[in-house]
């Protein structure tokens, strides 16, 4: 009996020995004609037993890849594509940038800090100001969202003053009431937490 210790390591255990075995045979040919055959054979083969992978982008490109890859970069073929070599798969991929986006002030919402750069740009006048204080407004219904029965207008100001940097006058402004805000159950950030002694999980006794 053979085992799997005893056999080569797979270069792409996805596909399976079969494959592996299907490009180690396409290495040994030596008319190139029908080499390039069985290479698109193979292409056909990887792409019929991943399906999943044809929701990428650009996914054949990804498949000659993986033929190069099992040959150990051997395979003499007519590829649509660049053919790789072993250096593009050494080392580690370019690492991806990552929004970098504050915690602080995150139930206000991004869409406020938003608004808050834009009222920054703007000339001074009674636009500004009333988008300054449409801010201000909105900043206030997103904390009482958070199951925040009242809110000081001054905490409200003195945050959008940090937001802007003290780039924003908030002197003079008057927001309504909390009660006036009329935010529904639905609209609250609530955690719904069910009671264990619930009466639908009891288990009801079978009657024999």
């Amino acid at each position: 009996m053979e085992y799997n210790t005893d056999r080569t390591t797979l270069k792409i255990p996805e596909y399976g020995r079969n494959v592996q075995r299907m490009v180690d045979y396409c290495l040994t040919i030596e008319d190139r004609e029908h080499r390039n055959k069985v290479a698109q054979s193979i292409i056909d083969v990887i792409g019929n037993l991943n399906p999943a992978i044809r929701d990428a982008p650009d996914y054949t490109h990804k498949l000659w890849d993986h033929l190069f890859i099992m040959s150990d970069f051997q395979l003499d073929v007519e590829s649509p594509y660049d053919i790789p070599t072993a250096e593009n798969f050494v080392g580690l991929p370019d690492e991806v940038p990552y929004p970098q986006k504050s915690r602080k002030f995150r139930h206000y919402g991004g869409v406020v800090k938003t608004m808050v750069k834009h009222a920054i740009e703007m000339e001074e006048g009674e636009e500004k100001e009333a988008l300054i204080y449409g801010i201000a407004y909105a900043m206030k219904r997103n904390y009482l969202k958070f199951n925040k029965d009242t809110v000081a207008d001054t905490t409200i100001l003195a945050d959008l003053s940090e937001l802007s940097e003290g780039q924003l006058k908030t002197e003079g402004i008057d927001l309504p009431h909390a009660k006036s805000f009329n935010i529904s159950p639905a609209e609250r950030k609530t955690t719904i937490v069910r009671k264990k002694g619930n009466n639908n999980n009891k288990k009801k006794k079978r009657r024999f």
